[in-house]
């Protein structure tokens, strides 16, 4: 691992095409999604809980899957959907919506759009690993993508946002 800690995030590849009006309200519901694209994860960095993720952890996703989207890990608090979600070079790229159909949903898009909520994150299972602090995480089912205010990997963050620009 270099010194280097920023992480430019790739090229949002598909986003434009995933992200249309009909698109978007097809998938959440809501014509006033917000539409987001980051990473939940970077690969080969320690986060706070002593764990390193490995590039070839997430494996491929079928084609078509999507991943419920959650506020803060919080079953109860669906808040939108992940629509795309890859493996790449760099970590768990993931573009989502935002509804805001609900109250939690508003919160999270106005704390999103306002930049004070722009962490990602995920929740899983670990079928392989090795070693102890750092514990390398080798194979993960992934079960949710969350947006947070303190994500487990710093560089974990949303870097693109599109959608209304009223969110109250």
């Amino acid at each position: 691992m270099n010194g280097d800690t920023s992480v430019r995030p790739e090229p949002v590849e598909g986003f434009v095409a995933a992200r249309g009006a009909s698109t978007s309200s097809a998938r959440t519901g809501d014509a006033n999604a917000l539409r987001f694209a980051g990473y939940a994860a970077i690969f080969n960095r320690i986060d706070k809980g002593g764990d390193i993720i490995r590039p070839g952890a997430f494996g491929a996703f079928p084609e078509g899957k999507s991943l419920p989207l959650l506020w803060q890990h919080d079953p109860r608090q669906q808040i939108g959907r992940v629509d795309h979600v890859r493996e790449d070079r760099r970590g768990l790229r993931v573009i989502g919506s935002i509804s805001t159909a609900t109250r939690a949903g508003r919160d999270a898009a106005a704390g999103l759009a306002s930049g004070a909520v722009k962490g990602l994150s995920f929740g899983y299972r670990v079928n392989r690993s090795s070693g102890q602090k750092p514990r390398e995480l080798i194979d993960l089912d992934v079960a949710e993508i969350s947006l947070v205010t303190y994500p487990m990997q710093q560089w974990a963050r949303v870097h693109h946002l599109d959608g209304p620009a009223d969110l109250t």
